[in-house]
C-alpha cells in the first residue's frame, strides 16, 4: 500500500510517515524562531543564492 512506502537514504530506511511527521516538526520549531532570527536565515540563503548565480540581491542589515 502507499502507506507502507520506505524510501532508503545511504544506510538508513525510512517510512513515509516518519519523513512527514519530521518535516512538520521541522516547520513548527522554525515558526517558534523570532523574526530577527528568521531575517538572518533568509540574508543567509540570500548569501548563498548570490554565490550560485553570481547575481541577486543580498539585504544588508544593520
Amino acid at each position: 500500500m502507499a502507506g507502507d512506502m520506505k524510501i532508503r537514504i545511504g544506510r538508513k530506511i525510512l517510512k513515509k510517515e516518519d519523513i512527514y511527521r519530521q518535516k512538520e516538526i521541522f516547520h513548527r520549531e522554525q515558526a517558534k524562531l523570532s523574526f530577527e532570527e528568521k531575517i538572518k536565515i533568509l540574508i543567509q540563503l540570500q548569501k548563498i543564492a548570490k554565490n550560485i548565480k553570481r547575481k541577486g540581491i543580498v539585504w544588508k542589515i544593520r
